[in-house]
């Protein structure tokens, strides 16, 4: 355009001058000519009409040009816009197909990463080395997740998760990482929950907790895997595969949900062994809780040799307790208490119990938290197993969360020591 622009200017410089020139040389014929015509009238007479001739073809001549060079103009103007026209358009295809392949403007992806590292003494975890060896064994590992989120009414959610990690080593399968065969990435469930009027919420799922919908009381959430249940160690269905839930909001605080969840290859048979759940609770400003009811199949029995009639079928029933109270400016306290009767077993050991006390709050940049519970439920004059934990968690920045942490899980079998551990975990969020 500039190069044209240029031309432009010098085109205009020629018409202009031209008709300057063109008069100044018929001056200079003017003046001959009236030298010339002291003597004859007549050819000066024809001159000057010969004069008058050449200005008016000059004009005409100017302004042919000025009409050509315009015309130029405006059709140099009208390839350009064209062109920036044709431009834009294709400019528009690439990002019409760019959003194609893209993300829907509905879908959300939250990713974490977390790394773990720390030393673990005494649980005798390798049986073919003698005790001293194993002390103090430091130990490393890291778990992945990716969770996508998708909406198409704006009030449900299709939610995919997929993981990876080496998180099963020895003292970091306490912390509820992720463990997958030679660090796969694999998708770890698939759930769809959606609203039925204004106080239904259902849920469907594949690898997703039956309880996905329950309201725990509880206020702790500590790093570990054992004392974040708060109690509710089996009445909160976990066992996965194909499940189905629903919940009620009355809108007052209470909450009531139902949930269901068994193997994908035998649904709610008695050869496989399915899970039911229901969940009531109530929440207020700084205090909650909480009731669970759940009931698990056992694996049937079948006897050797012997007809269907000897088969033999059990579930365990479980039902747990659980409450919280924050107060204003001071740390939270949870608590909860779980017993069990057990089926299938005999009636000196068949029932079991499990309890937990968590404190938590802020603390300086960060938050700390001290809990106490039983490591395992307690079978019925058997010998207690605790464990207890202490961490602190401190947000380096948005994405990023240092944990350290000590643990203590309490072996009441002869000859074994207790498990003692110190880790660092680590936390980004993406």
């Amino acid at each position: 355009m500039k190069l044209f622009q240029q031309m432009l200017v010098v085109g205009a410089s020629l018409g202009l001058l031209a008709p300057i020139s063109a008069q100044a040389s018929n001056i200079v014929d003017l003046e001959e000519m009236n030298s010339y015509s002291r003597s004859k009238k007549n050819s000066s007479r024809i001159d000057n009409n010969t004069f008058t001739n050449k200005i008016s073809k000059s004009n005409s001549s100017q302004k042919k040009f000025r009409r050509l060079d315009s015309k130029t103009f405006i059709n140099e103007v009208s390839e350009d816009t064209a062109n920036l026209n044709g431009s834009n358009k294709v400019l528009e295809v690439q990002q019409n197909t760019y959003e194609a392949g893209s993300f829907s403007d509905t879908t959300t992806l939250d990713g974490k990463a977390v790394m773990w590292v720390g030393s673990v003494d005494g649980g005798d975890f390798n049986t073919s080395l003698a005790g001293a060896q194993e002390d103090s064994a430091v130990m490393a590992g890291y778990s992945f997740q990716i969770d996508l989120n998708t909406s198409f009414t704006g009030e449900d959610s299709l939610d995919i998760s997929l993981d990876a990690g080496n998180s099963s080593g020895t003292g970091i399968a306490e912390f509820d990482g992720n463990a997958t065969s030679s660090d796969n990435l694999i998708v770890d469930g698939v759930s769809y929950t959606f609203p039925v009027g204004d106080s239904v919420t259902m849920i469907v799922g594949d690898n997703t907790d039956g309880s996905a919908l329950f309201t725990t009381a509880c206020a702790y959430g500590g790093p570990s895997n054992t004392l974040d249940d708060c109690g509710n160690v089996n009445a909160g269905i976990t066992n996965g595969g194909a499940m189905v839930g629903a919940s009620y909001d009355f809108s007052n605080g209470i909450t009531a949900a139902v949930g269901y969840a068994g193997p994908e290859s035998g649904i709610a048979t008695l050869e496989q062994a399915d899970a039911y759940g229901v969940n009531a609770a109530y929440t207020a400003d700084n205090y909650g809780v909480s009731v669970t009811y759940g009931i698990i199949d056992n694996a049937m029995v079948v006897a050797t040799g012997a007809g269907d009639a000897n088969n033999s079928f059990s579930v365990n029933k479980y039902t747990a307790l659980n409450a919280y109270y924050q107060p204003e400016g001071l740390p939270s306290i949870s608590i909860g208490y779980e017993f069990g009767d057990l089926g299938g077993v005999l009636a000196s050991v068949d029932e079991a119990t499990s309890i937990f006390i968590g404190v938590s709050g802020d603390l300086g940049p960060g938050t700390a938290g001290l809990a106490y519970g039983t490591k395992t439920p307690t079978i019925e004059d058997a010998d207690e197993e605790y464990m207890y934990e202490a961490y602190y968690s401190y947000p380096i920045n948005d994405g990023m969360t240092v944990t350290p942490l000590f643990y203590s899980k309490e072996n009441a079998t002869t000859g074994v020591d207790d498990e003692t551990g110190v880790m660092v975990k680590t936390s980004f969020s993406f």
